[in-house]
Parts: C-alpha cells; structure tokens; sequence
C-alpha cells in the first residue's frame, strides 16, 4: 500500500476517502464512516463511494471549534 504522507492541510487531495479523513481526525475507520453518514458531516456519494470535499472538511472543523 502506498503510504503518501502530507505536510500541510493543502497538500491533500481535493477529495478524500475514509482512510484519509479517519486518519486526519485520529479515528478508526468505523468510526470514519459513521461520521460520514451524519446529515452534518460534509460528504458526498459518487456511486458507491462516500468522499469529502478537503475544503469543506475544513470549514466543518472550523466550525466545530467555534461551538
């Protein structure tokens, strides 16, 4: 498995899967993908897959921090 490791948040790709955003947030992959299932949580489905949007990632961790 190829292990690409980024230095900054936009060095990500401009999708992410759910091995990416639980590793970001220091998850487990279960736990990653019941996140994404929350009407809340900025994901979207592109055929079977669940992505996230980096950008609205971001903007989501934003706001979580403000609350």
């Amino acid at each position: 498995m190829n292990k690409t490791t980024y230095k900054t948040f936009d060095e990500l790709p401009m999708f992410l899967n759910v091995a990416t955003v639980a590793k970001l947030l220091g998850i487990s992959q279960s736990s990653g993908y019941e996140l994404m299932h929350e009407k809340e949580f900025p994901s979207i489905k592109i055929g079977s897959r669940i992505l996230v949007p980096r950008d609205k990632l971001r903007d989501w961790l934003e706001e979580k921090m403000m609350q």
